[in-house]
């Protein structure tokens, strides 16, 4: 009987020290975090700003990342717990360019004494200017989005700021300098580890824009059909223009007829594949593809990890290789 009672009490402690490696291994892209004395504490809105402020911190800092493993940031909202910990951190950083909608009433939950540096970190970049959906209305052919327009009539077109400043090397590259300065501001007597952790990621970025310039610029095709309004920045930095299904939001219904414009556009411009995403349902770019005749492939915003992606180690990096490997794919 004592070694029955044993041998279940041993197993009993296995599965707990299983689940608690498992919910630790969960924390890298979750939002179960907590405080830590003696380092500088960073929240951080979603998965990319994460990832770069991690790059940079290094063990100076302790990183907090609000948005979960799997899910999809555009109409995501903050517990009380994630306000309480941003008002006993030294540093809040998130995008910016109308991404976090939450934000100002995050700020205001905050409370008076709480000595927490807000930082957008989107400032510096040339925004872009995207006509038609902000989540609310439609998406379709009118939305191509490799620059900003500015032929149409400002009353009857609504313009909203395309938010994904990150999905282009060449605006991430902005982004890691304010997240680099931002340590700085607030820990200067670390300053030489940032900027040398900072420098490192530099070269990182500048390698893989190298990369995207000279490999898409050589190819036939300039224009992709996505699933969602997100690759207005890599577009304009790379010369290429999107055809969006839905708006800047994901969850945007376009009309009947915007998706037969889009067939018929698939179909007149060769176009081989339509591109979609894994944190939103791929139903709608299924559909247009089968409708038009093309296969799908994988363009990734990295707006966050899939539970997936992040047991297998993939990062920033990694998904925008992917990316351009796919692009390469599409437009041969």
């Amino acid at each position: 009987m004592f070694i029955h009672r044993f041998k279940r009490g041993f197993v009993a402690a296995a599965m707990l020290l299983t689940l608690l490696l498992v919910l630790a291994g969960c924390g890298k892209n979750g939002n179960s975090g907590t405080i830590v004395e003696g380092k500088v504490n960073v929240i951080t809105s979603f998965y990319p700003i994460y990832e770069f402020a991690k790059a940079i911190g290094g063990e100076e800092a302790n990183v907090i990342n609000l948005l979960p493993t799997g899910v999809e940031p555009h109409d995501w909202t903050p517990r009380s717990q994630d306000i309480l910990n941003a008002s006993k951190a030294q540093l809040f950083l998130y995008n910016g360019a109308g991404l976090e909608g939450w934000v100002p009433n995050f700020l205001k939950g905050l409370g008076a004494d709480a000595k927490v540096k807000t930082v957008e970190i989107s400032h510096g970049i040339d925004l872009i200017e995207a006509e038609g959906d902000d989540g609310h209305g439609h998406g379709g052919e009118e939305a191509e989005h490799g620059e900003a327009h500015s032929d149409h009539d400002e009353e009857t077109e609504p313009h909203h700021v395309d938010p994904h400043t990150w999905v282009s090397p060449k605006s991430a590259i902005i982004m890691a300098e304010n997240i680099k300065n931002s340590y700085i501001e607030v820990d200067p007597e670390h300053r030489e580890a940032y900027e040398a952790r900072y420098q490192e990621l530099l070269g990182q970025l500048q390698a893989l824009d190298a990369k995207f310039t000279e490999q898409l610029s050589s190819l036939p095709k300039k224009e992709i059909v996505v699933s969602h309004q997100a690759f207005g920045y890599l577009c304009r930095d790379y010369g290429l223009t999107q055809h969006a299904i839905m708006g800047l939001s994901p969850e945007a219904e376009p009309r009947a007829q915007d998706l037969v414009a889009l067939s018929k556009l698939v179909k007149e411009k060769g176009i081989r594949y339509v591109f979609f995403e894994e944190l939103v349902s791929d139903k709608l770019a299924k559909t247009l593809a089968s409708e038009a005749g093309v296969d799908t492939l994988v363009l990734n915003p990295v707006e966050g990890l899939t539970k997936a992606q992040a047991q297998a180690g993939d990062n920033y990096f990694t998904l925008m290789e992917k990316n351009l490997q796919n692009l390469i794919q599409a437009l041969q």
